[in-house]
């Protein structure tokens, strides 16, 4: 059928003043039309023979040198195609315009770009008729210079394939990483054993490995539920590595592929669940990736009212823990064409994802987009060659640190099919560095271990970063930090006093993660809490705004504790006056109890005092010791009955 369809377009195509033909001679048209037949029967390298007999017979037989060089280029020798193709329009240029187009694209495919772009350049003065073929020679004009500028200025690129305990001699592709760059989850794609029964012929499952001492374990499948005789896949994970968003293909979706979550408790996933109709449609849904906060999931679709075939679209979970109904990114980042592969990054300004619309080397090209103030998305970035080549490149992620992406391809000799590959990434593409906090919540006095709330606050604009629960079973948890901030930690669980924190990073990220376990103090009379995001200036006792965070935590706490009563204290180090310290102390105490005050807190729940430098919690002889003795903290005062 298509070979029918090519030549119908080609005789149209072809017809001048109703002469049929553009030679006129008889024995070279009987011999093209016996040739069009041994064709359109699949024998090409008969027909191959017969066009040439028919050019041997009229050397002006245009349609001809048009037939071999489609011939050619279904046979893969562009040479020959392209060779072909010029013959033919050297005989008449005007004949058959669109020829011009078509050995613009062989050039193009061949990786000649000027020629490509010179060829372009010609359909466009000689042909006025098609509107959709100018887009497409004006498409291919720039496509030729980017080409052409982007191997010449090659970016650095050194791939290194993962090894064997990741790939195998099956499809490796669609990898997962945690924040901490420890656990990896793939898509493998392998036979199906004997014994099943399911339709498809290969099978898509999780693995896992993990990196212990710099290296990677044997990738093993995850148990079931996440497994199971269905094609599961195209997964991303929680910054934590224990919730799940994945694809599932078959009959039990709202489409042929939907997206399902799962949670991670323990050692043990809960049994995967649909996303809803407010994600899911009747078509094709899958490659998902969440925000750093979990509250935005980027995935794939190919539903109708897109800008093209495959979109990426995006929904936001609400405050009643729903997700709202999905959106679509728009023309920032969408084409007519097709974008696939989402990634946001773990500093939520970068999106990296895969596209054949936007101008590139070929194919599927990476490209990546920055969030800008007003939340808008910049025009995408080409990631550049040689990461991007004339073939299909999908799948990338990037490790926390942004030094470290990993991609699948099956171009570079791997171990079989799509293998993972891992390589620096040049800085330019890098998103915002994130370093994370890793470690375990436990009861101070009982070493129970926690199921509690972490949530990391930006102090310059309150806005909420990071939310999390600690695992309930192993207490363990892992959050992620964006550089260029400063953060507020707050830890709380019911029945215990919140835990501050106050990590800095508006230098950049530092060398290390933060591993720190995190104890809690049962809320108990006497305790006492250091309110770590309260700031004043050097000797002044006026509260800095990014206290606001801190103090709002507090406020907070006695309104879901209303049988508290708290004492605020203020502290100084030994450095200056006596007298003046502890001036100094009560009044910055004061200002913590005014703000309280005026944010709704009844004044008989709350008293102040100044303690001066009386009572160090640490060291005076040096700076970091002096910096946690000037310090504010509340004790809990009294628990009414």
């Amino acid at each position: 059928m298509k070979k029918l369809i090519i030549i119908i377009l080609l005789l149209g195509s072809f017809c001048v003043n109703a002469q049929r033909y553009y030679s006129a001679n008889k024995k070279a048209i009987a011999q093209y039309e016996k040739t069009i037949q041994l064709w359109l029967q699949g024998k090409t390298p008969q027909a191959i023979k017969g066009f040439e007999k028919t050019l041997a017979l009229e050397p002006s037989f245009i349609e001809a040198y048009f037939m071999l060089g489609d011939i050619y280029a279904d046979t893969k020798n562009i040479a020959l195609a392209k060779e072909n193709y010029l013959k033919g329009l050297l005989v008449d240029s005007v004949f058959y315009t669109k020829g011009w187009l078509t050995l613009a694209d062989f050039e193009l495919s061949d990786l000649n770009y000027d020629n490509a772009k010179s060829y372009y350049e010609i359909f466009l003065r000689l042909d006025s008729e098609n509107i959709d073929n100018h887009k497409e020679a004006k498409r291919g004009i720039l496509e030729a210079e980017f080409r052409k500028h982007a191997t010449a200025n090659p970016v650095p690129f050194t791939p290194i394939n993962m090894g064997q305990m990741i790939n195998s001699p099956y499809d490796e592709y669609l990898p997962a990483l945690t924040a901490d760059e420890q656990t990896l989850i793939i898509t493998r794609k392998e036979p199906r054993k004997p014994t099943t029964t399911a339709m498809t012929p290969d099978e898509e499952d999780f693995y896992i490995s993990t990196k212990i001492d710099e290296v990677w374990s044997m990738a093993v499948p995850l148990q079931q539920p996440l497994n199971s005789t269905d094609n599961e896949g195209a997964q991303c994970i929680s910054q934590d590595g224990r919730f799940i968003v994945f694809t599932i293909c078959g009959e039990k979706g709202m489409g042929s592929c939907d997206l399902y979550w799962s949670k991670k408790i323990g050692d043990e996933w809960s049994k995967p669940r649909n996303l809803g109709s407010n994600v899911n449609s009747k078509f094709w849904d899958s490659q998902p990736s969440f925000s750093i906060d979990g509250k935005t999931l980027y995935f794939t679709s190919n539903r109708p009212g897109g800008k093209g075939g495959k979109d990426i679209w995006k929904t936001t979970l609400n405050e009643q823990g729903q997700w709202t109904k999905a959106v679509n990114m728009g023309d920032s980042i969408n084409t007519p064409f097709d974008e696939t592969c989402p990634f946001i990054h773990y500093d939520d300004q970068t999106l990296y994802f895969s596209s054949n619309g936007h101008i590139g080397m070929g194919g599927f090209d990476i490209f990546y987009s920055r969030k800008q103030t007003d939340s808008t998305w910049s025009y995408p970035i080409n990631i550049g060659y040689p990461i991007n080549t004339n073939n299909d490149e999908l799948n990338l992620i990037v490790g926390a640190s942004g030094k470290t992406a990993i991609f699948s391809t099956d171009k570079l000799n791997g171990y079989g099919g799509q293998d993972l590959y891992s390589f620096e990434l040049y800085e330019d593409a890098r998103p915002i560095p994130t370093t994370y906090m890793k470690g375990i919540v436990y009861d101070e006095k009982t070493n129970q271990r926690l199921a509690a709330e972490f949530r990391i606050i930006d102090l310059e604009n309150e806005n909420e970063i990071v939310s999390a629960f600690a695992d309930p079973i192993t207490g363990s948890f892992l959050i992620s930090l964006p550089a260029n901030k400063n953060y507020a930690l707050n830890v709380a669980m019911d029945d215990y006093l919140f835990y501050s924190e106050n990590i800095e990073l508006l230098s950049g990220t530092p060398e290390k993660p933060f591993l720190k376990n995190v104890p809690m103090k049962k809320l108990m009379v006497g305790e006492t809490v250091v309110l770590k995001n309260v700031f004043f200036e050097t000797n002044k006792y006026n509260l800095k705004e990014e206290s606001r965070v801190e103090l709002i935590k507090l406020r907070d706490f006695l309104a879901n504790n209303p049988s508290v009563a708290i004492e605020i204290s203020g502290h100084t180090d030994n450095i200056g006056n006596d007298a003046d310290n502890l001036l100094l102390s009560e009044r910055r105490a004061e200002a913590i109890y005014n703000f309280l005050i005026e944010n709704g807190v009844e004044a008989s729940r709350i008293s102040y005092k100044g303690f001066g430098e009386s009572q160090p919690i640490d060291t005076n002889d040096t700076e970091e010791g002096r910096a946690n003795n000037r310090r504010s903290e509340f004790k809990i005062r009294e628990i009414l009955k």
